[in-house]
């Protein structure tokens, strides 16, 4: 069984902060169930904050770009418009094989 669906697009999520921490810090507990959310629906496969501490960066699957979007648009960063996104979305040509087996399955 594959991770990641079929019909899905892989998207990178770079988000950049755009007030400071502390205007950031009443937004985690939110953001976090949001993020907590969009795993459970299968929506997020990695993330986690950057280094430096400046925003954080998601992994994500979705049919199109308009999905990602609306999906996107229900997170608490978003909705307090505390982040600027990018969203670049990508095709991988090359894999690890351990990253082979676990996002596309095993081979038979």
């Amino acid at each position: 069984m594959s991770v990641i669906a079929a019909n899905n697009r892989l998207f990178v999520i770079d988000l950049d902060y755009t007030v400071p921490f502390e205007q950031i810090e009443p937004l985690l507990a939110p953001h976090m169930a949001f993020v907590a959310q969009a795993y459970q629906q299968g929506h997020f496969l990695l993330s986690g904050p950057k280094e430096p501490r400046t925003g954080g960066i998601v992994l994500a699957q979705a049919p199109d770009l308009e999905t990602l979007q609306a999906l996107l648009a229900q997170d608490p960063f978003i909705t307090e418009n505390v982040v600027q996104l990018t969203i670049s979305s990508f095709q991988p040509s090359n894999m690890a094989p351990a990253l082979r087996d676990v996002l596309l399955g095993a081979a038979d």
